[in-house]
């Protein structure tokens, strides 16, 4: 591997900005200092004061390989990725196949190995039969065991009380759970095709999957995870209400953890009449206040770490009637630069942002040397620039080739991304070259 050598940035750090020079070599952070001299780096980049970051770590992403090659792959979407500073990402289960055995969860680590230019973890999936492979998995084989508590694809909902039940009893590393209450958002689809028959439009979308029924499903996860001792992180907050159900203390003081996404930071409400289908998601985009709420809560320790939920569909598929739209967003490509948005308008400090996407979800999934700019870690590292970026400029690095995020601009660009000491993007190219590595989960 390369070394690396970059001088005058502006490093975030565990809750410190401070000026120095960062060097790297054999793919590790071997020395951070004031000034570094007398290094013959094959690599040297002059910050100018930029940022430097720790690469965000991606607990949450639907890179759709195998089984939607039009929508998504491995590649696409982790050159998306490290394109928006992301360096080290944890794919979801719900794919073609769902990955509900150990075949298929060694399929999707084969195609990383062999096409993914971030780092890369696989979470396993929860069907209504898999509990013994999943009650047998050894914990640092896996990100996270998913478990969709509402509405999903295929068979991985799972909704039976006895099912539930021993899933959280038996459950033997971190339970990552989707919570929506079905026989709610069945009720409320149905009182409003009454109302508007097949042109439901999309702002009814979180009238249909409401405040009520995530708190149903996320309240319940919660009481059991309680009840047996679980260790949960329940994904996506949507709500200022399902916050209460989550303690404002340390995460190392904690078993039952919370994430909220960055769409659910960016949008509300207002923005469907404009945007329509193409923000549809699940849980659905709420109200302004529960959108400030979440925001307010990142700067305590309710909400312990920000994800993307990056899943793309094709453009044609969110054409369709609003009933017949697919949900989910493509975003990790702006994601750090959207980010950036909230520290520009001082909703939050830059050493909080850090914490949330980087410091939190290494802690969370016990990756061990990752996600803080300490010597002997591994170098992932995020240059960021105070460059206003216009979304429309760029090309779309997603296999779908669009965004939600159109026609806005950013007050900052992810100028460099480093992915275990190679240089993964640089001003506006990725390096088609770069491979990224296996997280590894030390439980």
């Amino acid at each position: 591997m390369s070394s690396v050598l970059i001088r005058n940035a502006r490093l975030v750090n565990e809750g410190l900005e401070f000026d120095a020079d960062l060097l790297v070599s054999n793919g590790r952070i071997v020395k951070i200092a004031r000034n570094i001299e007398g290094e013959n780096a094959t690599i040297e980049i002059d910050a100018n004061g930029q940022w430097l970051l720790p690469g965000m770590i991606d607990d949450q992403v639907h890179f759709r390989e195998p089984g939607a090659p039009a929508k998504g792959s491995i590649h696409t979407e982790s050159r998306a990725a490290v394109a928006g500073g992301i360096a080290s990402f944890m794919d979801m289960p719900n794919t073609n196949p769902a990955t509900l055995t150990l075949e298929a969860l060694a399929d999707k680590k084969r195609r990383a190995a062999i096409g993914s230019v971030a780092n890369y973890g696989f979470h396993f999936g929860v069907s209504q039969d898999n509990l013994d492979t999943v009650g047998a998995l050894n914990p640092c084989e896996v990100a996270g065991v998913k478990v969709f508590m509402g509405a999903s694809t295929g068979n991985i909902l799972v909704d039976d009380p006895q099912i539930l039940e021993r899933l959280f009893a038996e459950v033997p590393t971190i339970l990552l759970a989707h919570c929506e209450h079905t026989p709610s958002i069945d009720a409320n689809a149905a009182n409003l095709r009454e109302l508007f028959g097949d042109r439901i439009p999309p702002a009814a979308h979180p009238l249909i999957r409401n405040a009520e029924a995530c708190y149903r499903s996320s309240s319940l996860a919660v009481e059991l995870a309680k009840r047996h001792g679980t260790r949960l992180h329940v994904l996506h907050l949507t709500t200022a209400r399902e916050l209460a159900l989550f303690e404002d203390k340390p995460l190392a003081q904690k078993c039952i953890t919370a994430e909220v996404c960055l769409h659910h930071l960016l949008f509300d409400d207002r923005d469907y009449p404009n945007l329509g289908n193409l923000i549809k998601c699940n849980p659905a985009i709420k109200t302004q206040a529960d959108r400030d709420a979440l925001r307010e809560a990142l700067n305590g320790n309710r909400l312990d770490v920000i994800g993307s939920d990056h899943a793309p569909h094709t453009w044609k598929e969110k054409q369709r009637p609003y009933s017949q739209a697919p949900s989910g967003l493509p975003l990790v490509q702006h994601a750090l630069p959207a980010l950036m948005e909230l520290v520009a308008d001082s909703v939050l400090p830059i050493t909080t942002l850090v914490a949330k996407t980087s410091h939190r979800v290494a802690d969370l999934f016990a990756i061990p040397d990752r996600g803080y700019l300490r010597e002997g870690y591994w170098a992932d590292l995020v240059l960021v620039e105070p460059r206003t970026m216009e979304v429309s400029r760029q090309p779309i690095l997603s296999q779908c080739g669009w965004t939600p995020l159109a026609g806005r601009s950013f007050r900052h660009r992810v100028s460099t991304t480093i992915v275990s000491g190679q240089i993964a993007w640089r001003e506006g190219r990725v390096n088609e070259g770069c491979r990224g590595l296996a997280l590894r989960f030390m439980r």
